[in-house]
């Protein structure tokens, strides 16, 4: 199978279920932006030398992927062949308790801090940026269509863990946090 498939070269694509659309429209640009997070978190991953870190961002690189396939399958989709997945509370209660796993390990925070550490700890930091973006995204295209409600609380949950995340990242390296100097 080839993977270029020219539908798309007037600039619109396809969503699963559900027609064609602008390549430029919200929805496009939500999911457009999960995968964006996605990637960052496969640099986070290639570059950490935690274990531990590898197998919770990779688990949250799968429950992405459905994130992108909810949004790319607007709610009214129906397939005769198969069941899009969809994200469930599930996944926020799981990313819930990752954050009260690692928080437990972590000095409480007294100060701002700012991104970096090692490169494993930036490149999460840039990704819980890149997930805030996402966020919004999504927020604004609820408010024009109908989305799964779920995909919003994981999203917010996905931001806090990653912060968390790249905290314990930079304590596992042996780097403190960076303080904010006013």
């Amino acid at each position: 199978m080839k993977i270029y498939t020219k539908t798309g070269d007037k600039g619109d694509t396809g969503l699963f279920g559900a027609g064609r659309v602008s390549k430029d429209s919200l929805r496009i640009e939500a999911y457009g932006t999960v995968d964006e997070l996605n990637s960052f978190l496969g640099l986070a991953v290639a570059e950490t030398t935690h274990n531990e870190i590898k197998l919770m961002l990779k688990e949250v690189q799968n429950l992405l992927f459905t994130v992108g396939s909810d949004l790319a399958s607007p709610n009214e989709s129906k397939t005769e062949s198969f069941v899009i997945p969809r994200v469930e509370e599930k996944f926020s209660v799981k990313i819930e308790n990752y954050i009260d796993l690692i928080s437990e390990q972590l000095e409480e925070l007294k100060f701002f801090i700012l991104p970096g550490g090692t490169k494993a700890a930036a490149y999460i930091h840039v990704a819980r940026t890149v997930c805030r973006r996402a966020e919004r995204k999504v927020v604004a295209l609820n408010k024009q269509e109908r989305i799964n409600k779920n995909i919003i609380i994981f999203l917010n949950r996905i931001s806090d863990f990653l912060f968390v995340l790249a905290r314990f990242e930079n304590k596992l390296s042996g780097i403190q946090d960076i303080k904010w100097e006013k």
